[in-house]
């Protein structure tokens, strides 16, 4: 029986619904859930959405 300060919610990775406030991984499941999304995120399968800039170097910049 759940209390009314907990909340079910549904895994990003694999959309297992588990109670959020009792999780270490949150918003994850699970370590493995947790280590899943952080591979795709280094491996580059994320990105996020904007233009690219150009870095200059500091003697570059006046």
């Amino acid at each position: 029986m759940m209390t009314s300060n907990e909340v079910l919610v549904k895994c990003p990775h694999c959309q297992k619904k588990f109670t959020y406030n009792k999780s270490e991984f949150r918003p994850f499941c699970s370590e493995k859930c947790k280590l899943i999304d952080l591979g795709s995120w280094l491996n580059e399968s994320y990105a996020i959405a904007g233009e690219l800039q150009e870095i200059k170097d500091d003697e570059d910049v006046e």
